[in-house]
Parts: structure tokens; sequence; C-alpha cells
């Protein structure tokens, strides 16, 4: 997606990861998701933190993401404020056998163009402060398509498919 699209405000947010160890597990000895996404302060910052560490898990915050909204994600974004558990999706990849947040969304379109590609997706509960925000900016700039009346080749074919028009 190109980001140079028009955009509100963007809001600053932190990414919560979390590393788990499996036990029993013969293919995989560790697992990595994302966990939440808060509203950034001045004590997150834009850096990593680790907030928990001990040999079965390890939980990082990775600040300085931000959630933008664009006009043409509007459906999007109320999909998801209507669905009843709002979601932040986050798109991580593994780099130094850390998980990194790459990207974060509140578009359920986004989110699923994101793992149709075969990325690493997670969805995490969207925080409270957010819905207002996102509902103004949607109903703003969502406009619904227009239904188009359907077209046939000739007269002949208008009862073919039993409508009746």
């Amino acid at each position: 997606m190109d980001d140079n699209r028009p955009t509100a405000p963007a809001h600053p947010v932190a990414v919560i990861m979390e590393r788990t160890t499996l036990i029993g597990n013969r293919w995989q000895t560790t697992q990595w998701e994302a966990r939440g996404v808060v509203s950034e302060t001045a004590a997150v910052g834009g850096a990593e933190r680790v907030t928990a560490r001990d040999d079965n898990l390890t939980r990082i915050v990775f600040g300085g993401h931000q959630i933008r909204l664009h006009r043409d994600e509007a459906e999007g974004y109320l999909l998801n404020i209507t669905s009843p558990e709002p979601k932040v999706f986050v798109l991580w990849r593994m780099e130094d056998e850390v998980a990194r947040p790459q990207r974060v969304t509140v578009s359920y379109h986004e989110g699923a163009r994101w793992m149709d590609s075969d990325e690493r997706v997670d969805g995490v509960p969207m925080p409270a402060e957010l819905v207002p925000w996102i509902r103004e900016f949607a109903t703003r700039h969502y406009t619904p398509e227009v239904k188009k009346a359907k077209r046939y080749a000739s007269n002949k074919d208008k009862g073919r498919m039993g409508r009746f028009e």
C-alpha cells in the first residue's frame, strides 16, 4: 500500500510481542505472537523494551508505531469497529530470532490482504479509546458503492435466469 495517501492524524501505538516456550511439540520449541497494542506514551517511547523474561516467556514492547487512517480504507474500518470484537492487525517478521512488528492497521480489508499474501499477522483487541476516533473518520469518508443495473446482451436474455424485470 502507498503510505503517501491522504491521511487523518496518526495515533501512536506500541505493540506487545510475546514468545512462549512450547512443551511437547517436537517441531517447534517456541512461538511468537502479538499480544496487544497500547496507546504510546512518552514512558514507552520509540525503542523496544523487555518487560518480562524467564525460561518460558519473553515479552517485549515495541514503540514507535502509528495507526494511520486512509480514506480508501473507510469501509474496512467500519466493518472492524462494528464487529463484536474490534481488532488491531499487526504484521510482524522474524529478525535475529525476535519477532518484530513492521506495520499496524485497523482495517479489515488491509489485514486480510496481508494474510492473503502469507505475511505473519495477528489480530489483537483494539484499545477502546481508538474506537471514537476511527468511527468519526470512517463515517465522514465512507460512501457505499452504488448498485449498477444489470445489463443483458439482448432483450431475449432478460428472463433466462428466472428473473423478470
